[in-house]
């Protein structure tokens, strides 16, 4: 039965990329080539975006923020913005295949933390991104980053999983993942993606799931949390400039493949390796940030900030007990 899904999920995938690239081809004509000719970088970066979103706990803007802000030197406001936009063509396409591939996901854990979600990117779109400085946001998704690149060398350490079910969700279940959303949501509103990562932490050190069916889920979170980003821009937050329609029309072909294909790779690949990779890939942006930022006091007590109240509530994450045996 699973062949089957496997073959239906494979076909769902390519009719979904085949009718992506008509609508493409259609809305570019006759200046396609030229759209990614123009914006090759943006193209090159998210073949390996999209796959790293399909496939692991980091949604395609993981790659694309630091990628857009420190190497290719665009706002960070556009690059939050393409992140949501590129995410909600990239990561609907691979929950399709995750979804037709019958692969365990925790609905009700998406939908708990979306409610919260919500809220968050509310906060974090239309409030805090006024307030902080783009260093700041800059350095907010590295501390995220190293946090996940923390979990994942828990796990390497040990750290028993063995859950594929959620506990039943009661007040205090609830509130833990209302609180999820909402601190998800809002860096995804600040830096375009980030609910994922902070789900798939706490999915993993608190409720001991097995992150075989927690990075499903965190995958399918982004993708709901990126079209309700792109859509308060569209129609509440002024809209998106042409320069952010001109990368994701350069990168729109290569995701709609991409991040299905990461997901079936996610199928296959040893666990073991995906967070390698994902290490690897965070300590090269931990370093970039040490590198290009300008530190001055009031970024660097933010960025220490910010680290101990992330490393604060791992610890306890982990230290807690109660959901360890079910």
């Amino acid at each position: 039965m699973s062949a089957i899904h496997n073959k239906m999920a494979y076909a769902v995938s390519l009719l979904l990329a085949m009718c992506v690239w008509m609508l493409w081809f259609i809305y570019t004509y006759p200046d396609g080539g030229l759209v990614i000719a123009k914006h090759w970088q943006i193209s090159v970066s998210m073949i390996f975006g999209s796959i790293i979103a399909g496939a692991t706990s980091e949604g395609g803007g993981a790659i694309a923020f630091p990628v857009f802000t420190k190497v290719l030197h665009i706002p960070a406001s556009d690059a939050k913005v393409f992140a949501l936009a590129i995410q909600s063509v990239g990561m609907v396409a691979a929950s399709i295949a995750i979804m037709m591939m019958r692969v365990q996901v925790l609905w009700r854990v998406i939908v708990w933390t979306s409610f919260g979600g919500v809220v968050g990117m509310l906060i974090g779109a239309m409030g805090l991104s006024a307030l902080l400085a783009p260093d700041f946001i800059r350095m907010l998704f590295t501390v995220m980053a190293v946090s996940l690149a923390l979990t994942l060398i828990c796990l390497n350490t040990g750290f028993r999983l063995s859950h594929t079910v959620m506990p039943a969700i009661k007040y205090q279940e609830a509130v833990i993942l209302l609180m999820t959303g909402i601190l998800g949501g809002v860096v995804s509103g600040l830096v375009g993606s980030g609910i994922d990562m902070i789900c798939f932490s706490v999915l993993v050190l608190l409720f001991r799931i097995n992150e075989r069916i927690a990075t499903p889920t965190s995958v399918i979170l982004m993708a709901i949390h990126s079209v309700f980003g792109i859509l308060l821009h569209l129609f509440v937050l002024g809209g998106v400039n042409a320069q952010v329609q001109a990368y994701w029309l350069a990168a729109v072909p290569v995701v709609v493949v991409g991040a299905p294909l990461g997901a079936f790779f996610c199928r296959r690949m040893p666990s073991l390796h995906i967070r390698y990779l994902l290490i690897i890939l965070i300590f090269v942006e931990l370093l970039s940030s040490l590198w290009l930022l300008n530190f001055d006091m009031a970024l660097f007590s933010f960025s220490v900030a910010m680290l101990i109240l992330f490393l604060s509530l791992m610890t306890w994450m982990r230290r807690v007990t109660v959901y360890a045996s079910l």
